[in-house]
């Protein structure tokens, strides 16, 4: 006999496998099924559709997009023959446009004058209609520059390749081959947003764009993409293939695709294009990206030997539609609406509601149908994308729009015995349960058939997103451009677009324009309290108002505030509107009255928000640690609104703040060491003062030599700014003897004589706590106002901090430092522009950008809006 433990123990292994086995086989078939979400899509097509918003327009009010063919295309009256299939003539004067498609703005696509010269429209559209739907996704669209987006896009026509060449070799340029291949198409795209996934244009004629969408869903669920563009384009210049379909007799005279109707007799030719952007549902979710609808399930195949190659195939057209639903796990009851492939033929119609009749029969509600055909013509390689985003819209707006041109169902199809309604008016789109769910057909000519099963989306009840906006009294639009006019056509873009928007909704569209647009280098920041405020500043802009001039980037460098900037209710504003503040400041006052007992919060926030006279803060005690903290969350806003220094600096107190964001110690260390400090400073014997003397150094090391024991320089500020520090009496003689001489001074309201001989009984104590901080070298240029030079290991010694104390603040010296750094953009993180004041007053350095933090008199907002737009 065996041993039992052992065989048990084999037993719970081998189901301790198989368990694991199958939850892997689980895995996969979620991913396999996973539903694809649309979080972004915009379009160009017929009829003055610039957006999707103007194409349900279009589709709602019943509107045809077709009309005579444009001069600038091809002489519509030359080539009309008005017998069907006459040679080198055309059966129709019509078709579906889109005016301009051939204009574009190469520059901003960085796309020289002469390559733009051979580049095909169609590559043209798809650059500007993909850019649109990132945008409208929520997606900067250059942030994604090598990531594993995939290009899948549906193209057949090549007329501009034809147009340029004319049978003349001359005309063929470097350019003409990339301008006008098809795998350019996806390629450009590709290449000019920096994507590293699949890129790939797909030719199955009219079927193109549906076919496109199916290859980007596989390779999403396969993980071979991590987001998709997905779409098509197409573009009639040239006659020739009009004249092969006239031919053919598959054009209507008419120029209208009576869809389904009795009068059908063929379709009419439409130009466009249609980009939608893709990702897996649980990463869509988990991003907070808007989603639009979602992609449950697709379908391609081929109707193979039919009774010609042109001719549709209804057993095959069942069979797509049947694996369509079969990879969207659902039944074909679950589907109220098919956008179908509707063209308009007397002989494809019947075929098709056939195919539809034989999956969707057995119903007790109708099937609803109808196609997009019927408002825009037939956009060929775009056609499959233009119906997938009719039916999207649908899906938002919960109706069906208006079938155009059908008055008279066909005789061809048996409708009595078909569960098929044609939508024939404006109708709600009604289900008696679960949730609303179209198909998509989209067939062509060379026999690729393909289907799409499209869901709307109900979010769930708790559903990750992004954090809520923070109520701001004030609101900053950020808009950019690659040139100033084209900066002002954006701004009166936007006045138009606020005149929709509610002040409810003012934080969201300006949260949208600055965090998922692209930045260029043409700039302004718009700041307002409302909606109103906004479009006054945007007319202004749009009609020619003063804007700065573009410049080369500068570097940043942040000088923190020392001691006497302190008031109640420094930077409250912040504290109410912004987390990262908020959060930061709650943190650190916490650690504050946890280890030293010391509740500073309601000293920096007292009931009274108004309070603007005598408070504790004056207490060194209390302003040195208090200080810090609010700087330290300055530095923290600043740097979550991605403005990061190059350098930074500090004035005394400072010093401690610029080293915690320069990683010398963390944060709470940094606390730690300015309380003690504090805390000692405090306890020193009154009888201490501080002058600041407008006169060279020099000067002022010759009025206090006499008194080296009790007075010292406490700061050299400006070339002719000293402060100096110590014994009231000793200070009073100095005075005298420097306004004797014409020297102006004033005497500074401070408790004590700091960075002076008086500050020698804290060195000692405070050596002590210096030694128990854990000290890091400097992660970023940091200069010293001990030194004025840039500082290393050096800041990691217990003992330069002790220096600290007692030595002169030579802030002047830091400035001429960052001078040579080249940080001309000079960021006050304090509660005033004190240091902004000292470095501005420099007349020898004009090229310094001073701004501030805040300012005590100004909203707390508007003051860090206004600095970061100068910025």
């Amino acid at each position: 006999m065996g041993d039992s433990r052992n065989d048990s123990q084999l037993l719970r292994d081998a189901l301790a496998l198989l368990q694991r086995a199958e939850e892997r086989i689980k895995t996969l078939e979620r991913e396999r099924r996973e539903p694809i979400a649309v979080i972004g899509m915009s379009c160009r097509f017929p009829g003055g559709v610039t957006d999707p918003e103007s194409f349900y327009e279009l589709l709602s009010e019943g509107r045809d997009g077709i009309c005579p063919v444009p001069a600038d295309r091809w002489d519509a009256d030359a080539w009309y023959g008005a017998e069907a299939g006459a040679p080198g003539k055309i059966h129709t004067r019509f078709g579906g446009f889109v005016p301009g498609c051939e204009q574009f703005d190469a520059a901003f696509f960085d796309i020289s004058p002469r390559e733009a010269e051979s580049l095909d429209p169609q590559q043209r559209m798809l650059l500007e209609v993909s850019w649109e739907a990132m945008e409208r996704a929520g997606l900067a669209p250059l942030d994604h520059f090598d990531s594993r987006t995939g290009v899948f896009i549906g193209i057949s026509g090549s007329d501009y390749l034809r147009h340029i060449s004319q049978d003349d070799a001359s005309r063929i340029d470097a350019y003409m081959g990339t301008g006008n291949a098809h795998s350019s198409a996806s390629g450009r795209l590709s290449y000019f947003f920096g994507f590293k996934g699949p890129c790939v244009s797909i030719d199955t004629a009219c079927s193109s764009s549906l076919v496109a969408l199916h290859a980007a869903c596989q390779s999403l669920r396969s993980g071979e993409s991590e987001l998709a563009l997905a779409g098509g384009v197409n573009h009639l210049l040239m006659p020739d293939m009009s004249v092969n379909f006239s031919r053919a007799h598959m054009l209507a005279p008419d120029g209208r695709c009576k869809s389904f109707d009795a009068r059908a007799n063929g379709y009419v030719r439409a130009e466009g294009c249609g980009i939608v952007v893709l990702k897996r549902l649980s990463s869509a979710i988990a991003a907070g990206d808007p989603i639009l609808a979602l992609i449950r399930g697709s379908a391609v195949n081929q109707d193979g030997r039919s009774s010609g190659l042109t001719v549709p195939n209804g057993p095959a057209q069942q069979m797509v539609i049947r694996d369509a639903l079969k990879s969207a796990g659902l039944e074909p009851s679950h589907v109220s609406y098919v956008e179908t492939h509707g063209t308009g033929t007397a002989l494809g119609d019947p075929i098709e509601a056939d195919a539809l009749g034989g999956v969707f029969g057995g119903r007790t509600s109708p099937l609803w149908i109808s196609s997009v055909k019927s408002n825009i013509g037939h956009l060929e390689s775009a056609a499959g994308v233009a119906s997938l985003i009719k039916a999207i819209l649908c899906l938002q707006r919960r109706e069906l729009p208006k079938t155009l041109h059908f008055t008279q169902p066909s005789p061809h199809i048996a409708w009595d015995s078909l569960p098929l309604k044609v939508v024939s008016e404006r109708t709600p789109w009604t289900i008696e349960q679960g949730s609303r769910i179209a198909g998509v057909s989209s067939f062509s000519f060379s026999g690729t058939n393909a289907h799409v099963v499209v869901e709307e989306f109900t979010p769930a009840p708790v559903e990750t997103r992004r954090p809520v906006l923070s109520q701001r009294k004030w609101q900053g639009l950020a808009l950019s451009a690659r040139s100033e006019s084209a900066l002002r056509t954006l701004a009166g873009q936007y006045e138009e677009r606020l005149a929709s928007v509610t002040e409810d909704g003012l934080a969201d569209l300006c949260a949208t324009a600055a965090l998922s647009r692209s930045h260029f280098e043409h700039r302004h920041l718009f700041v307002g309290q409302s909606v109103a405020s906004l479009r006054a500043l945007l007319a202004a802009c749009a009609a020619g108002a003063p804007l700065a001039t573009a410049g080369e980037p500068r570097k940043i460098a942040f000088l923190f505030t020392g001691q006497g900037s302190q008031y109640p209710n420094m930077g409250r504003g912040l504290y109410e509107s912004e987390p990262v503040f908020r959060d930061t400041v709650q943190r650190l006052c916490a650690l504050l009255d946890r280890e030293f007992g010391v509740a500073l919060l309601p000293l920096l926030y007292p009931a009274d928000a108004t309070n603007d006279g005598a408070s504790p803060l004056d207490d060194t005690a209390f302003t040195q640690p208090a200080l810090f903290i609010v700087e330290y969350a300055l530095a923290e806003l600043w740097r979550s609104w991605g403005v990061e220094p190059e350098a930074v600096t500090g004035h005394s107190v400072g010093e401690y703040v610029a080293a915690a964001v320069a990683g010398v110690f963390s944060a709470e260390d940094g606390l730690r060491l300015i309380a003690e400090r504090a805390r000692l400073l405090s306890k020193l014997p009154a009888g201490g003062g501080m002058l600041s003397v407008f006169a060279a150094r020099r000067t002022v090391e010759a009025a206090i030599a006499n008194h080296s024991a009790t007075v010292s320089i406490a700061a050299v500020n400006g070339a002719e700014q000293i402060v100096i520090a110590g014994a009231l009496t000793a200070l009073g003689q100095i005075d005298e003897a420097l306004k004797s001489q014409g020297i102006r001074t004033k005497a500074l309201n401070v408790s004590h004589a700091f960075h002076s001989p008086l500050t020698d009984p804290t060195l000692e104590p405070f050596r002590r706590t210096a030694r128990t901080t854990a000290f890091a070298e400097p992660h970023m240029t940091f200069v010293s106002a001990l030194t004025g030079r840039v500082a290393s290991v050096e800041v990691c010694d217990p003992d330069y901090w002790v220096r600290h104390i007692r030595r002169p603040v030579l802030f002047h010296d830091a400035l001429q430092t960052l001078d040579s750094l080249s940080c001309t953009t000079l960021i006050e993180i304090g509660p005033q522009p004190i240091l902004s004041g000292l470095a501005g007053a420099d007349t020898t350095r004009s090229d310094r950008l001073c701004l501030p933090s805040l300012r005590k008199a100004r909203d707390d907002e508007r003051q860090m809006l206004e600095t970061l737009g100068a910025l």
